[in-house]
């Protein structure tokens, strides 16, 4: 059953248009993860769900009151509540597109809840806020960071029973075990649930749909994540196949124009008309993607030298005596929880802050590209700052006019194109940028450095899938350090091959391996980590497992399918071009032939059915040819 359905929608933002009589339907209980490039218009439709924004054109309709709730990308608090005042105010709030109001007046709890329901809702905030990391709940709201805020507001969002949960990036700001905890939940969700992550284990995990926003229009896919990808290929492999055919037979009929085609037959007219339809289709849009070419400077023998480091603020002791030489090409993830030390820690690297001791050596050579979580807020950082009214083509200029890459100089207006950024776009202030953009152009500025050391504090937040998988592909042909604080488990798994866990006390401890082999080795040794239950250990010994074993049936559906033509086919495939050119000379040679027996009658008739013959046959081979190149396609392309 439907209970939110957006029928031909119209949204319209700034010169760019989001949607374009797009159509999207919510059933009852359905779990659906939206994914897309950033800019494309995810937020705007989870706002429009959420009836927090309108469509410039179409219907958005919903049964009759359901109740809906919203959590922000950037939520925003009243400074100078508490934590928990905070968190109760925002469970007044509520956003539906025909309400069941669960409070109306924000800040006025008796309107709604009796005493004793104030007191349960008071008790679960308390107990989700701690298990969120949350524990001083009389702190004032003003005084937390945007990670905090955002854990608030998602405790809001899961305390109210509601008919359908809108969350956008529900995973950012959380550690591997708050990520854990809150996949558990959502799984036990009995209401709709329709989420923008980038997290793609989340999304395989939880999600019975994906939603792809996509050059204004919405296509929906009946599966996870890992599904979507696939299907997707599918999806763009026939629309390519079909371009290719198009090509093909528009090649064919642009020989037979350029031959002299005489429009003296109702069958000669009605193929110029097919020509001129084939020429003006439009071919299927290909996805820009972002090219990343090396970007690094040399380095030196003298890399990172970390020396017995300590750094404690008050009696919290953050890191407890540390001592690692970074080698060259080295990979490495930075895990622990929230407010652990691990972005001081970076901070001590980059010489942003001082260690209380030990020491840090850096070499000369050594030039240190630091991507922050998010760009400083107050420009004594320097060029991270980030300035609304400022050009997105002089935030890059001011870093540098050119750099040096594999494909020789590039200018800044040429990687700004490689990164996504049009001409029409390139001299728009930052603030129209989205959040996932803002973060993309903040990346370049980082590469346009030139840097051999990349610093990547929690890279995944904001950034699309996409742009992921490409930053991915690039750092594994870069020629440099890679550190990375990131708590998106696939990314760590992708990217690092050490990993550094913060304990307790600031003890750092050393595995080798990706994310997962981290969670096994602490499970093999009887520990759990960073908060994890023993059942979330299992199940990620049981996903590592399950991956092995689904690629493995992969692999047989794979040779099991394996296409190929058959002995006569592949004869025939070697010869029909032949075939094709040879008619197309008989028919040349006839048009001749008609032309100098104009007069005639008799022989003109015998050339004209024989002309025909051969056109018939032509058309055949074209037929055939077709069908043979899109085999050979298919063949080709599963190696």
């Amino acid at each position: 059953m439907n209970i939110i359905s957006v029928e031909n929608i119209t949204k319209v933002y700034t010169e760019r248009k989001l949607f374009e009589e797009a159509s999207f339907y919510v059933q009852e209980g359905e779990k659906i993860g939206v994914i897309g490039i950033n800019g494309t218009g995810k937020s705007t439709l989870l706002k429009i769900l959420a009836g927090l924004e309108e469509a410039d054109s179409g219907n958005v309709t919903g049964a009759k009151h359901i109740v809906v709730r919203y959590l922000p990308q950037n939520p925003v608090f009243d400074s100078e509540l508490s934590v928990l005042e905070g968190v109760l105010a925002c469970c007044n709030q509520n956003s539906g597109l025909q309400h069941s109001s669960v409070i109306k007046n924000a800040g006025n709890h008796a309107d709604i809840y009796d005493q004793t329901q104030f007191w349960n809702l008071e008790s679960d905030a308390k107990a989700m806020l701690t298990r969120l990391g949350v524990t001083d709940f009389s702190a004032r709201v003003g005084e937390l960071s945007g990670g905090q805020r955002k854990r608030l507001a998602l405790v809001a969002a899961l305390l109210v029973p509601c008919d359908v949960l809108v969350l956008d990036e529900p995973t950012n700001h959380l550690d591997s075990a708050m990520a854990d905890w809150l996949e558990d939940t959502l799984k036990k969700w009995r209401g709709a649930l329709v989420m923008v992550t980038h997290d793609r284990y989340f999304l395989d995990s939880i999600c019975s749909r994906i939603v792809e926003v996509d050059k204004g229009k919405i296509y929906s896919y009946e599966t996870n994540y890992s599904g979507y990808l696939e299907r997707k290929a599918a999806r763009e492999e026939i629309q390519q196949a079909g371009e290719r055919k198009r090509q093909a037979i528009l090649r064919k009929e642009i020989e037979w124009i350029r031959r002299g085609a005489k429009a003296r037959t109702t069958k000669q007219k009605g193929r110029i008309e097919r020509y001129e339809a084939l020429k003006n289709q439009a071919a299927p849009t290909v996805d820009g993607s972002v090219e990343l070419s090396s970007i690094t400077s040399r380095m030196g023998k003298t890399t990172i030298e970390l020396s017995h480091i300590t750094k404690a603020y008050g009696e919290k002791t953050l890191i407890d005596d540390f001592t690692y030489i970074f080698l060259k090409n080295d990979r490495i993830g930075f895990i622990g929880p929230n407010g652990s030390g691990k972005t001081t820690l970076m901070k001590i690297i980059d010489g942003r802050i001082r260690p209380d001791a030990g020491s840090v050596i850096v070499g000369q050579t050594i030039k240190i590209g630091y991507f922050t979580q998010e760009p400083e807020e107050d420009k004594t950082a320097g060029i991270a700052y980030m300035d609304a009214k400022e050009k997105v083509i002089d935030y890059i200029k001011n870093t540098a006019e050119y750099v040096r890459t594999e494909d020789g100089l590039v200018s800044a207006s040429s990687m700004l194109e490689r990164f996504l950024f049009p001409p029409s776009q390139q001299y728009s202030p930052i603030g129209r940028l989205s959040g996932g953009e803002r973060r993309r152009l903040n990346l370049l500025r980082v590469l346009m450095e030139a840097p051999n050391v990349l610093i990547l504090d929690e890279p995944t937040n904001d950034l699309d899938t996409k742009t992921l998988a490409i930053l991915e592909d690039y750092l594994d042909s870069y020629e440099g350090i890679v550190i990375t604080v990131s708590h998106d488990r696939y990314f760590l798994d992708r990217v690092v091959r050490r990993i550094f866990a913060f304990e307790e006390g600031g003890k750092i401890r050393q595995y080798e391996g990706g994310y997962t082999d981290y969670v096994n080795r602490v499970a093999s040794e009887g520990r759990l980590p960073g908060g994890m239950k023993q059942e979330e250990t299992g199940r990620a010994r049981a996903a590592s497992a399950g991956e092995s074993e689904n690629a493995q049936k992969s692999t047989t559906r794979a040779h099991a399918k394996k296409l190929r033509f058959s002995y006569n086919e592949q004869r025939e495939y070697e010869t029909i071009e032949d075939d094709i050119a040879a008619l197309e000379d008989d028919i040349s040679e006839l048009e001749r032939e008609m032309t100098a027996n104009a007069t005639n009658s008799a022989r003109l008739c015998e050339l004209s059915a024989e002309k025909e013959q051969k056109e018939r046959l032509l058309e055949e081979k074209l037929e055939r040819w077709e069908y043979l190149e899109e085999l050979a396609q298919r063949i080709a392309a599963q190696g």
